[in-house]
């Protein structure tokens, strides 16, 4: 398949040439205004990362297979539990000694559980200081909220310890490049939640549309149609309990009154996320998509509608969004929501078995449109499927959901400073088209032009100041890290 190539910032095979001059320090002025950002100069500098990407990583370090590594969880919700539960249950002679919340009501489940597959009781701490300090711990789960993700990452990366970090990767564009930093500099894995690059699936899926039995692809269309709709009911402010360091849980986001809805529901409010489901979900399906399509670069152009249809309450994400990116050689879009009672992802027999899905009401596929051919493709299994004229099918693999082998390919690269399947550039490229989405809609759903070369929007300063961000005194994502 033939592309444009628009400086192919996802290759680890870049040498590294040192420590640049990093980017500019990313403003921490919580008081600073989208609409105080006028007179916001565009930078035509490369961005700093790029020159310090290393092909490999020191191999003195490794471990050998019996020796233990040592985990910790630093985000003990739902999903986080069910995470590190699921690594210890792949016996890689990995102990969790620690896990990590702010939130004492949080964590529970995880300690008991681990307690009778490890035979050790973790600690619990709310500090994930106390962690970083601890010489023993050689990598990190960090579940927390996505605007913890990048500062969280950095300060590990500093303190020597690998880093497996869930999707969304990043919550802004420049934390993304900051993250990169970090791992380069201090020569950590960073295995990114976007499991679906352990999936073998999407590999050959990849092979089959080089080879050219797609033909030339021209369009390809991304789904996060959730069932719903689901109303949404803001809770009042309230003092913030003594069972959680509430400010502590803010972070880098602004300062304000504890609210349970903020708390549990974070994934409504700009300031924790990039929504869901777009960045929640939706990440997964945009990451293998890239992955099929041979990771292309960066997109020149997105324009995103949406709005909140059908509730008026006080969510800040919408009930829709619809996106288009502009790769010049081809077009994605990308529709996410939870308005679909009729869509669904893919049941277990589908995601654990050699099954396909029905792919005219499943949520979560991706279609790939070429001039020979079309493609539908699984998120987190299901496999693909190639049809041709009179629906008929003319390729196919079937593929299993890849959780499992994204926690060990982490655990294995712990051990032998290999490169991991969900590295952090391509965490970081498949993010940014999250972050372009919902600038475009955040810019009252418009069109934003975005340089490949210098990853700045070139035609509204306000969004180009969104995407810089602003992070909150005591908890800033430094200049040099």
């Amino acid at each position: 398949m033939k592309r444009r190539n628009f400086f192919y910032t996802a290759a680890w095979g870049a040498a590294g040439l040192g420590f640049a001059a990093s980017c500019k320090e990313i403003n921490s002025d919580k008081n600073k205004s989208i609409t105080e950002a006028e007179n916001i100069q565009l930078s035509e500098e490369v961005p700093g990362y790029r020159k310090k990407i290393k092909s490999s990583f020191s191999q003195r370090k490794t471990k050998s297979a019996n020796e233990r590594v040592v985990l910790a969880l630093i985000g003990a919700g739902a999903y986080g539990t069910n995470l590190v539960l699921e690594l210890a249950e792949l016996k890689k002679n990995v102990l969790v000694k620690y896990v990590c919340d702010v939130d004492d009501t949080r964590g529970g489940r995880a300690i008991t559980e681990l307690e009778k597959i490890q035979g050790h009781k973790p600690e619990r701490v709310r500090d994930m200081r106390k962690v970083f300090d601890d010489k023993d711990i050689d990598g990190v789960i960090i579940a927390t909220p996505e605007h913890w993700h990048a500062l969280a990452t950095i300060r590990a990366c500093q303190a020597g310890k690998d880093v497996y970090v869930e999707k969304c990767v990043s919550h802004t564009l420049t934390e993304g490049q900051k993250m990169i930093e970090a791992a380069m500099k201090y020569e950590r894995i960073v295995q990114c939640g976007t499991q679906n690059r352990s999936a073998d699936y999407g590999y050959s899926a990849r092979e089959y549309i080089k080879n050219g039995e797609l033909g030339e692809v021209v369009s390809v269309h991304v789904r996060e149609l959730l069932p719903g709709p689901n109303p949404f009911s803001e809770k009042k402010s309230t003092k913030a309990p003594d069972t959680i360091d509430w400010d502590m849980w803010l972070g880098p986001a602004p300062k304000v009154p504890y609210s349970i809805s903020r708390n549990k529901s974070w994934g409504n409010y700009w300031d924790y996320s990039g929504g869901n489901p777009l960045a929640g979900g939706s990440i997964h399906q945009l990451d293998l998509a890239r992955l099929v399509l041979d990771d292309p670069g960066f997109p020149k152009s997105v324009y995103c509608a949406g709005g909140r249809y059908l509730f008026d309450d006080n969510r800040d994400i919408p009930d829709y969004q619809m996106a288009t990116f502009d790769f010049e050689n081809f077009v994605l879009t990308l529709q996410a929501g939870d308005f679909t009672p009729y869509m669904a992802k893919s049941n277990a027999e589908i995601r654990f078995g050699e099954g396909f899905p029905e792919w005219k009401q499943n949520a979560t596929r991706i279609e790939i449109h070429g001039t020979k051919r079309m493609m539908y493709v699984g998120r987190m299994g299901g496999g693909w499927q190639v049809y041709d004229k009179d629906n008929q099918i003319v390729a196919q693999e079937s593929g299993l959901y890849p959780r499992k082998a994204h926690l060990r390919n982490y655990i294995n690269c712990i051990r032998t400073r290999n490169q991991p399947k969900g590295n952090i550039i391509q965490g970081h490229n498949s993010s940014v088209l999250i972050h372009l989405a919902n600038l475009a809609y955040r810019s009252g759903n418009k069109q934003l032009i975005f340089s490949p070369e210098y990853e700045m929007i070139t035609n509204d300063n306000n969004a180009q100041a969104l995407a810089e961000g602003t992070h909150r005194k005591g908890y800033e994502i430094p200049g040099e890290v």
